[in-house]
């Protein structure tokens, strides 16, 4: 990954949002990012695609839920650039009190 792969990747507000939540909980459900998201189950699994393309999300399936993380091979300098946008990201953009919506 590339400097400009991740801003590109980070560039639309659903995928940066997601990311944010998935390193503040480790793990989330897709029904977990799609409740606190408030958008459709659709936008939200083609985000998610998008991230996993560009090695900023993995996932692990489990029956038929699939949970997503940050990518394992995450560059040390990516995983610094994502901590330094936690908090203004989250000033910016107030999500919904952290709870999980229990579909899983």
């Amino acid at each position: 990954m590339t400097p400009l792969q991740l801003c590109k990747c980070l560039a639309d507000e659903t995928r940066l949002k997601i990311v944010m939540r998935v390193r503040q909980h480790g793990e989330l459900c897709v029904c977990d990012l799609v409740d606190t998201l408030g958008q459709p189950q659709p936008t939200v699994s083609r985000h998610l695609s998008q991230l996993r393309e560009c090695g900023l999300l993995a996932v692990r399936k489990d029956a038929q839920w699939a949970y997503y993380r940050l990518h394992e091979g995450l560059p040390v300098w990516a995983q610094e650039v994502l901590e330094a946008l936690q908090a203004p990201v989250r000033k910016q953009f107030p999500l919904k009190p952290d709870q999980r919506s229990g579909c899983c």
